[in-house]
């Protein structure tokens, strides 16, 4: 049933698409929007959480359809819609500095413990995610969730290759650290 929703999160945009919603094309457009606002939207879920995701991606549309002419060609589309929706999360979050309350967790019932449990882990993982330096989620986010190369992700927040790498490193291992410590 996720098969299809998986090769098309993979499809790149062709370039005739982006040619036409240069010109002003709105099925070019709305063609652009339904094949990436997904992976977008679940970017921002992660950069930000699920309360501004929705206002941050649309966000990130209107930027991204009104600089569409600025799109060189040098790099796929999608990375450099996900340099635009990345710098929206890094500004957002730079303004409101916000900290989220932690999830309430609810009792569990006798059937559900093993639910509850799987629901622990990844509230768990969401929670350490949150604490993590957001140039450090972002790379985190970029790679595990959206399945960016390296260089694509270097492309992305415009850093080099090797610091992607060390900074993806750098992450998982506070991340790691972020978990092992929330269960003590």
């Amino acid at each position: 049933m996720g098969q299809p929703d998986e090769r098309k999160s993979t499809e790149t945009i062709a370039s005739e698409t982006i040619a036409a919603a240069i010109s002003g094309d709105r099925s070019a457009l709305r063609s652009i929007y339904q094949a990436t606002s997904d992976r977008v939207f679940r970017l921002m879920v992660r950069m930000v959480g699920q309360q501004d995701a929705d206002d941050l991606t649309q966000q990130t549309f209107v930027r991204a359809f009104t600089k569409l002419d600025q799109f060189s060609g040098e790099s796929k589309f999608e990375t450099w819609l996900y340099r635009l929706a990345t710098n929206e999360a890094l500004q957002h979050l730079r303004r409101e500095k916000h900290r989220r309350t932690e999830e309430l967790v609810v009792e569990p019932t006798a059937d559900q413990t093993d639910h509850i449990e799987q629901d622990e882990r990844v509230a768990m993982v969401r929670q350490a995610l949150d604490q993590l330096d957001p140039e450090l989620r972002s790379i985190f986010t970029l790679k595990e969730e959206s399945g960016l190369s390296y260089q694509e992700i270097a492309q992305t927040l415009d850093i080099p290759e090797g610091t992607v790498g060390s900074r993806l490193n750098r992450a998982r291992r506070e991340l790691r650290r972020l978990i092992d410590g929330s269960r003590e």
